[in-house]
């Protein structure tokens, strides 16, 4: 195998049998999580860096699979391009992706579980303008929520997507969880927000006449005023 050859993909990948693990864990099972974690870069600015998700909005956002592509994870890629992948992996989903997103939500209501959006793109401004999000902030919410530290806090709702954001969290400055406390103009942000949330909605119009009340009611909270 030619390690350096690029002619068909950048991204390399190869698999091996388990067995191969001298301390793999036999069967690979892990327990029932407390939290699940969606991870988006959304390159607008205009997502919290992190948000509590209802069951609802989960089955959603699964279905969306929001991100960005950005340099260095694609070949041609050279700047953020907007995507929608159904639940972060379309290419390889054998059943239509509804049937994952209500198994999802059943297994959510049976184990209490939580789910969190974490934004690890842009805060302030769009690509170009904003600044990429630190690490060190990401961090220190994923410890906060691992370690309970969220339980004690308030939240208030995102006007647009209607995402509950914590007013505060250790290690993070309060002004970067609101993202719209982040932008200078904040008239501009409004305009991105709207414009992202109109790009949900345009690409859940094939989801919707196989998705419930509850996963409808998932998504941006203007999108009637969008259609």
């Amino acid at each position: 195998m030619d390690y350096d050859n690029i002619s068909v993909t950048e991204n390399t990948r190869a698999a091996y049998p388990i067995d191969f693990i001298d301390n793999a864990v036999h069967p690979s099972i892990g327990k029932t999580p407390n939290n699940i974690f969606f991870l988006t870069c959304d390159a607008f600015g205009v997502l919290p860096p992190i948000s509590k998700l209802s069951v609802g909005q989960a089955m959603y956002h699964f279905i969306s699979g929001y991100t960005a592509k950005v340099a260095g994870t694609e070949a041609g890629i050279t700047e953020p391009q907007t995507t929608f992948s159904a639940c972060f992996g379309k290419p390889f989903l054998p059943l239509h992706p509804t049937q994952y997103a209500d198994l999802l939500g059943k297994k959510l209501k049976e184990n209490n579980i939580k789910v969190w959006l974490i934004n690890t793109g842009w805060s302030g401004g769009t690509y170009g303008k904003g600044e990429r999000i630190k690490l060190a902030f990401t961090r220190s919410m994923i410890s906060a929520v691992l370690e309970n530290k969220f339980e004690n806090v308030d939240f208030v709702r995102d006007a647009v997507f209607g995402l509950q954001m914590p007013v505060e969290c250790e290690g993070v400055p309060s002004e970067i969880l609101n993202p719209k406390n982040t932008w200078d103009d904040q008239s501009a942000y409004d305009e991105k927000a709207l414009h992202l949330a109109e790009q949900f909605v345009q690409n859940f119009k094939s989801f919707e006449p196989f998705a419930d009340e509850e996963i409808l009611n998932g998504g941006p909270i203007i999108q009637n005023k969008i259609k």
